[in-house]
C-alpha cells in the first residue's frame, strides 16, 4: 500500500518526539542552573474573499523557539526561528547575557518540576487536511448561496475569511520538564452586503474541527440579514430590552476575564475587589442562572492543559450559579496568598487558556425573540474599547444587522447604535438564557435576552 502524503500542516508541524528532541538539544547549550524552552510551531493557511470572488490565498509556516535563563534572581528571554546548532547555541548565550544585565526580580521563582497534565486530544486530521482547494470550494459555496438567497435584492457583494491553524506548542526546562500539546483551529466569517449600501448581514463560527463547520448556512444566514437590513429606520438612543445572539455575548464577555487578577483583586484594583479591603470571592456578582468556567479537557473546549511555564492548567469555575467562586493565581500571588495557582500567569488569560464556557439554557435564538413583546436583536458588537477597568464599563458599535422585534416578530431594521454597558452589569440584567453554542474553538457562549441595555447614540456605521 502506498503511504499517504504528508500534508503542508503535518510536514510543518512537531511530532511530540521531535519536540522533545529540539529542547533537550538547545537546553544542552546551557550553562546557568535555570533555563527553559518553549517551542510554537505550526502552519496556518487562510483564504481571503470580496466582491463575490477569491482574493488572496495564502500559508504560513514557521517554528519559534524561545529560551528564558535565570541567573540568580535575574531573569532574561531570547528567540529565533533558525533552529542549526549555531543559531541555538547564539539564542541560549544571547538569553544568558541579558539575564545578567537584566534587574534582580523580587518575584521570581525556580522553575517547575515534571508536572503530571490531563490528555486532551485537541487535533482533528480534516482540519488538518484543509488544503487550498478545499477553502476554495467552502469559499464558492458561502458565495452561491449567499447570492441565491439575497437574489431578491440585486447583485449583492459576498466577502469573508477562511483560516485554518494546526499548531504544536511544547514548554522544557533543565529540572526534566517536558510538555506537550498540539491542536486545529478553523474559522469561517463571511459578511454580505446589497448593492445599494443600505443592507449588511454577517455570520461567522469556528471550531477544532472542520466537520463543525456549515459554509452554506453561514452564507444563508448572512444573506438574509443583508436583505432584511436594507433601509434601516433610526429610533431613539435610551436603555431597550436586547436579544442578543451568542457571538454577541462572545464580544462581550470575555472582556470581564482581566478582571479575574487575584493579585489585582486583592490590591484593590479590580472589578472583584471589595471596598475596604478583600475580594467578593463568594459574594453574588450575577443572575443565579450564570455559571462560567474554564476547562480544558471539556468536549466542547479541547484548550491547551498547560500555560508557558508548564503549569498545568486545572478546570475553574469563575461564577457558580452568579457567585463568584474562584480568580486566577500566578505561581508567585498564589504562594503569597497561600492559594493554588491557576496557570496563564495569574492575569485572567488562564480563562482564555483553559478554554471558556458559559452554561446556557434550552431556547433558542428564535424562540427568545418569539417571547420578546418589544426589543432590539443585536448580530453583533464591534470596535469594543474600555471605559473603566474598574467596572468593566465598554463602549462599542452594533454592526451587520440591527433589528426592532415587537410582539415577538422582527418588524423593521434599525440604525446602528453606539453603546455603552459592562458584561458585569449585563450578567445581572438577564431576562432568558438562551442555548450556549460554539463561537470559537474553545469558547462556548449561549444567546440571551437582556433588559434595559444602554445605547447612548446613533451611528453611521452599516
Amino acid at each position: 500500500m502506498t503511504p499517504r502524503a504528508l500534508t503542508v500542516a503535518e510536514s510543518v508541524a512537531m511530532t511530540r518526539e521531535e519536540a522533545q528532541a529540539l529542547a533537550r538539544r538547545t537546553l544542552g547549550y546551557s550553562t546557568v542552573d535555570e533555563a527553559r524552552v518553549i517551542i510554537s510551531s505550526g502552519w496556518q493557511g487562510n483564504t481571503r474573499f470580496a466582491d463575490s470572488g477569491i482574493t488572496t490565498s495564502g500559508g504560513v509556516t514557521d517554528t519559534t523557539l524561545t529560551v528564558t535563563s535565570t541567573v540568580g534572581k535575574r531573569r532574561a528571554s531570547a528567540e529565533t526561528n533558525v533552529l542549526e546548532d549555531g543559531a541555538l547555541k547564539r539564542t541560549v548565550e544571547l538569553s544568558e547575557r541579558l539575564a545578567r544585565l537584566s534587574p534582580e526580580d523580587p518575584e521570581l521563582l525556580p522553575d517547575l518540576e515534571p508536572q503530571n497534565y490531563s490528555p486532551v486530544n485537541a487535533y482533528v486530521q480534516a482540519t488538518a487536511d484543509l488544503s487550498p482547494e478545499a477553502r476554495s470550494i467552502a469559499a464558492r459555496k458561502v458565495i452561491e448561496v449567499a447570492r441565491e438567497t439575497a437574489k431578491s435584492a440585486g447583485d449583492v457583494a459576498v466577502a469573508g475569511f477562511l483560516e485554518v491553524v494546526v499548531g504544536t506548542e511544547a514548554v522544557a526546562n533543565k529540572r526534566g520538564l517536558f510538555a506537550f500539546h498540539s491542536n486545529t483551529d478553523v474559522s469561517l466569517s463571511t459578511t454580505v452586503r446589497t448593492p445599494d449600501g443600505t443592507g449588511s448581514g454577517w455570520a461567522s463560527t469556528g471550531s477544532r474541527s472542520w466537520s463543525d463547520i456549515d459554509p452554506e448556512t453561514l452564507g444563508r444566514r448572512a444573506a438574509q440579514k443583508a436583505v432584511a437590513s436594507r433601509n434601516p429606520q433610526a429610533i431613539e438612543p435610551g436603555q431597550y430590552t436586547v436579544v442578543l445572539e451568542p457571538q454577541a455575548v462572545a464580544d462581550l464577555i470575555p472582556q470581564i476575564m482581566g478582571s479575574f487578577n487575584a493579585r489585582g483583586s486583592d490590591e484593590g484594583r479590580s472589578a472583584f475587589s471589595k471596598r475596604g479591603g478583600g475580594t467578593k470571592i463568594g459574594e453574588k456578582i450575577a443572575d443565579e442562572r450564570i455559571t462560567l468556567y474554564s476547562d480544558p479537557v471539556d468536549p466542547d473546549l479541547l484548550a491547551q492543559p498547560f500555560d508557558n511555564e508548564g503549569l498545568p492548567v486545572p478546570r475553574t469555575v469563575w461564577i457558580e450559579k452568579g457567585v463568584l467562586k474562584n480568580l486566577a493565581y500566578s505561581r508567585f500571588w498564589a504562594q503569597r496568598q497561600g492559594r493554588q495557582p491557576t496557570g496563564g500567569g495569574g492575569g485572567g488569560f488562564g480563562g482564555t487558556l483553559g478554554g471558556l464556557k458559559m452554561m446556557g439554557g434550552s431556547q433558542s435564538t428564535e424562540e427568545l425573540i418569539a417571547g420578546t413583546e418589544r426589543g432590539i436583536l443585536v448580530t453583533h458588537f464591534f470596535y469594543i474599547r474600555f471605559l473603566d477597568q474598574r467596572t468593566v464599563m465598554l463602549t462599542g458599535l452594533t454592526r451587520d444587522g440591527l433589528f426592532l422585534i415587537e410582539k415577538g416578530k422582527i418588524t423593521k431594521s434599525l440604525k446602528n447604535f453606539r453603546w455603552n454597558e459592562s458584561p458585569l452589569f449585563v450578567l445581572n440584567k438577564i431576562d432568558v438564557l438562551g442555548r450556549a453554542e460554539r463561537t470559537a474553538a474553545g469558547q462556548m457562549m449561549p444567546s440571551m435576552r437582556v433588559r434595559d441595555f444602554n445605547f447612548t447614540s446613533l451611528s453611521d456605521a452599516v
